[in-house]
């Protein structure tokens, strides 16, 4: 008997306007979801290289040329002001291309034998093979590009994919997964699979997916993890970030306390793994930094995502609002003071500025998904580089300094997957590895390592062939 699921309603967060509704996959539709998976897996492996690259192709520019209206779309439905959004679409465009090219460079290697004594007549030689189908997990705060990485990776590599949008704002990708249907990809090849957190706890457990890939927060990476170990798949982990800026006391203040203005208070409404998190300033520029990162945040503008002149919009539902304002007030109990902002209507958050915020709170360990910046002194660069390792995540980290000597002996010594020289932790080209050690999961994402993770190596050795 075939289970029936109530279709779930997607909302504007700023507004509670229903903009559509989706359908709750049910474990039949999953179950066929998969076996149709492995027809598409098929179709896929048998497309040569430059087919696969097409394929890319088109759907970068069915997705250009609907453009403006995708980017309004998630908009509505994501929260964040427009122009990020149409940021956010080019940034997919461009993956897709980007993988095009991927697709035609899945080198192998020529292994010498002559290293080991009695094989020097051998030839042995590797090739990369599609590793199977990909269960790709996408978060809400970046939807569509990050999706992107994922399926566009997936499918250069020969692989069909099962993408599961965020609940709260799928409308986008689903218009986004007729595009790839319309350009041509194979029956089964690219499945969107909407519904509730069941969906990605499903595919991460059955046998069907070779491989699943998550970009989320650490607690859902581990349930993933657990899930994904009984079918011994491989597991591609985007988790958390805890991330610290460290200005020295050398730095540009105007540049820095911009770069935490733009890198956390404004940019995807202070909603991403690699936002500024926390800010140690050196005692000798603390209070000029923090009178410029005052006068910053007072000029963001908070309110409806789809208007002009917008900095700032919605959270993407007003419990997440609810908890950057608990994470707000544990901070003040630990002995924070507000300097600004720190006001919450429905699921809009001010901008946050914080400042004496004691080091060792437990409430800065935690990560704050939203416009919140904390302010902590530090006397000694390496003291400040000590308290951000402190931290369980490892994602990115930012130095300020103009001795380029200092700047990269702290780097050298921050246990994170990649440190921005003056410059905001919210830094993401689709072109480097993007990723970090501890709760941030140990994978790298990118154009050059996603694709060869969702291959497999396979050697053939061909004996007397040199004899």
């Amino acid at each position: 008997m075939s289970t029936r699921t109530a279709p779930l309603p997607v909302h504007n967060p700023g507004t509670g306007e229903v903009l559509g509704e989706i359908a709750d996959s049910t474990p039949e539709q999953l179950t066929a979801a998969l076996a149709a998976a492995g027809r598409g897996q098929r179709a896929m492996a048998a497309l040569p290289a430059h087919e696969r690259a097409q394929l890319l192709l088109r759907t970068a520019d069915l997705i250009e040329s609907e453009a403006g209206d995708l980017a309004r779309l998630l908009a509505a439905e994501n929260g964040k002001p427009l122009f990020q959004t149409t940021e956010e679409v080019k940034a997919a465009i461009r993956i897709f291309r980007g993988y095009a090219g991927e697709a035609t460079r899945l080198f192998g290697r020529q292994i010498p034998l002559d290293a080991v004594p009695g094989l020097e007549r051998h030839l042995a030689v590797t090739v990369r093979e599609p590793l199977g189908p990909v269960a790709a997990l996408v978060p809400f705060n970046y939807p569509v590009e990050l999706y992107a990485h994922k399926a566009a990776a997936a499918l250069a590599a020969g692989n069909a994919v099962l993408v599961h949008p965020p609940v709260r704002c799928p409308l986008t990708l689903v218009r986004i997964a007729e595009l790839v249907a319309r350009a041509g990809a194979p029956e089964g090849a690219h499945q969107l699979l909407t519904g509730g957190v069941h969906v990605s706890q499903e595919l991460a457990s059955r046998p069907g997916a070779a491989a699943v890939s998550l970009t989320g927060s650490t607690h859902a990476g581990r349930e993933i993890a657990r899930r994904a170990a009984d079918t011994l798949k491989k597991v591609h982990l985007e988790l958390g970030g805890n991330d610290a800026l460290i200005v020295c006391d050398d730095a540009d203040v105007e540049a820095a306390a911009e770069a935490v203005v733009l890198g956390r208070l404004a940019r995807g409404n202070g909603q991403i793994c690699c936002a500024v998190k926390r800010v140690y300033v050196q005692d000798g520029i603390h209070d000029a930094f923090v009178d410029a990162l005052l006068a910053g945040a007072a000029k963001l503008t908070v309110g409806d995502q789809l208007a002009d002149g917008t900095d700032v919009g919605p959270l993407i539902s007003e419990q997440a609002a609810e908890r950057v304002e608990a994470a707000v007030a544990a901070l003040v109990s630990d002995g924070a003071r507000k300097a600004a902002g720190g006001g919450r209507r429905g699921a809009f958050s001010d901008p946050t500025v914080l400042v004496d915020v004691p080091a060792d709170s437990p409430a800065l360990a935690e990560e704050i998904f939203g416009p919140v910046a904390p302010v902590a002194r530090f006397t000694d660069p390496f003291d400040a580089v000590r308290m951000a390792n402190e931290s369980p995540y490892g994602l990115q980290a930012a130095v300020f300094t103009q001795d380029i000597r200092r700047a990269f002996q702290l780097a050298h010594r921050l246990d994170v997957g990649g440190v921005v020289i003056n410059g905001s932790t919210a830094l993401r080209a689709e072109n480097l590895p993007f990723g970090g050690p501890k709760d941030t999961g140990g994978s790298a994402e990118g154009l050059h390592d996603t694709a060869l993770e969702f291959t497999r190596q396979k050697t053939i050795v061909v004996m007397e062939a040199l004899g």
